[in-house]
Order: C-alpha cells, then sequence, then structure tokens
C-alpha cells in the first residue's frame, strides 16, 4: 500500500483527491489542515512525520488571495515559501517524495508561445514571487520531487472563476470580464487524476512539470463558454485588463506547454471545453 499525506486538506484539489480515492485500491491518504499540520512550523510537520510512514506528501496547501498578497505580502512567503521550504526539508529528511502545486503566475506573460518548464521566471506579483521562491527551495533542499505548474484552477469546491460567474449570474443582469490575459482553464480533478498517475507509476522522473487542460483562451471566452453551456441570461462584455484594475499584476499571457508530461508519462491533457462542460453538469 502506497501512504501518501496531503496538505491543505479542505483545498479545492484535495477534495478532488478524496473523491478519487475510492478509485484507487493501492493508495491510501491522510489528509491535514492547518490545525492539525501547519506548513509554516517545521517542529509541527516533523511530528507528524515521526508518527507515520509516508511515501508520497502532496503540497495542496497555499495562500492563494492573489491581490490581498499585494498588501500582506509576508504572509504569502509564510506559505509558500518558507511552508514550502519545511516540507523539503522534513521529506528530505524521512526519504518522502514530495508533489508540491506551483503556478503560471511565476512567468511575466512576455512569450507569444505556451511556456515549457525550462522558460526562465520572472514572477509580476507577490503571489507568484512566493510561489516562485518555494519552487527553489524545494528544488535545492528535497532531490525527490515533482514540482507541477497549473493555472485557472476550478471545482465544485471552495471559490474559483467558474463558480463566481454562476453566482454573479443570479446577481446581475450585465458583468464585465477582461479579454486580453489568456491562459488555461484546469478542471482540478483532472489534476488530481494526474497526480495519482505519478504516484501509480511510482515514477522517480523528478522535476518541474506543467499540468493544465488545453486550449489558449481568454477569461472572456471562459465566462461567455460558461454562460453558454448553463444557457445563463446574463450580459458578458469583454474588456481590456487596463479598464479593470487589480491591486496585483497579471501576466497577459501565462499558456501553459505540455510536450513535457506528453512525453514523459504519455498523460494526454483533455480539451478544457468538455472537462468545463462535465463540471457544469454538477453544479445548479
Amino acid at each position: 500500500m502506497i501512504s501518501v499525506l496531503v496538505t491543505g486538506r479542505d483545498s479545492q484539489l484535495a477534495l478532488c483527491l478524496q473523491d478519487l480515492e475510492d478509485n484507487y485500491s493501492g493508495i491510501s491518504c491522510k489528509y491535514f489542515d492547518s490545525s492539525s499540520l501547519n506548513i509554516e512550523d517545521i517542529t509541527s510537520i516533523e511530528e507528524v512525520f515521526s508518527k507515520n510512514e509516508f511515501h508520497y506528501c502532496i503540497n495542496c496547501a497555499a495562500y492563494t488571495n492573489v491581490d490581498k498578497a499585494e498588501l500582506e505580502p509576508q504572509r504569502a512567503i509564510a506559505v509558500n515559501t518558507y511552508g514550502a521550504l519545511n516540507l523539503a526539508k522534513v521529506c528530505r529528511d524521512y526519504n518522502v517524495t514530495l508533489i508540491h502545486i506551483s503556478t503560471d503566475f511565476v512567468f511575466d506573460g512576455s512569450k507569444n508561445e505556451p511556456y515549457t518548464e525550462d522558460d526562465i521566471t520572472n514572477p509580476l506579483n507577490a503571489y507568484g514571487k512566493s510561489k516562485r521562491d518555494g519552487e527553489l527551495e524545494i528544488i535545492k533542499n528535497c532531490p525527490s520531487h515533482f514540482i507541477i505548474r497549473t493555472s485557472w484552477l476550478y471545482s465544485v469546491y471552495g471559490n474559483n472563476f467558474v463558480k463566481t460567474i454562476l453566482k454573479l449570474s443570479q446577481e446581475r443582469e450585465e458583468i464585465n470580464v477582461v479579454r486580453d490575459q489568456i491562459g488555461n482553464p484546469t478542471n482540478a480533478n483532472d489534476l488530481a487524476e494526474f497526480i495519482i498517475n505519478i504516484i501509480e507509476r511510482k515514477s522517480i522522473d523528478f522535476g518541474i512539470y506543467n499540468y493544465s487542460n488545453s486550449g489558449e483562451i481568454s477569461w472572456y471566452d471562459f465566462a461567455h463558454e460558461i454562460a453558454k453551456i448553463k444557457e445563463l441570461n446574463l450580459k458578458i462584455n469583454p474588456i481590456d485588463s487596463i479598464d479593470f484594475p487589480t491591486k496585483a499584476r497579471r501576466p497577459k499571457y501565462s499558456v501553459l506547454s505540455f510536450s513535457k508530461i506528453q512525453k514523459q508519462f504519455n498523460f494526454e491533457s483533455k480539451d478544457w471545453k468538455q472537462r468545463l462542460k462535465r463540471l457544469l453538469i454538477k453544479l445548479p
């Protein structure tokens, strides 16, 4: 039996992993929230590791409020950088493989083609910087690691763009959505399946990997497709980022390349429209 520790128990991804568990009889997961395992406190991590025998640790814990991170960057650093460092050190000491979730926001969006795992990072905001620095700490301190960069994550759980559009459709007749930020939506269930696939393979091809659903779109395209599938009575106006100011700067283009996972794992990314449609069936 492969034993897996999962941090961030109530996060979208952790909840999707829980949904998948019954499909994988050879994997046993234990889920922890910050009250039972605080990644900011290395002693808290060591206490949990010393009482259990884990083969993998999936780090779903993160500070993800991009705009708020501009006001309290030290909180983002405490979780996303030092939390990642603490996990890396303990995983190394206990011979546990660390699977860490990162973000497309480590890039500045200046490219005109999909970002590969080898492209130079240059985050535009405090959140992206804290995640990039967390990646670097893991690379330095835990040789047995998988860093998975993903983007625009959504699910039936938590707060995300899909649920926000559905909520706004109940409150308003018209909304504005930016059209000049381009990326890949990611159904969190698909990301969970990819992670389980790595564990099942017992892969030792450690390193950084990109994963999201296929197809590059704007936030406006995303919102428009949600409204179309759900037949919402909602007018959606495309606007430019300059007309929708936010505290944090965001990359204009953060599309991820999947060639590495296709080559390394023979794992095909699924079409974003199909995966969105499948999820929206589950939402009112």
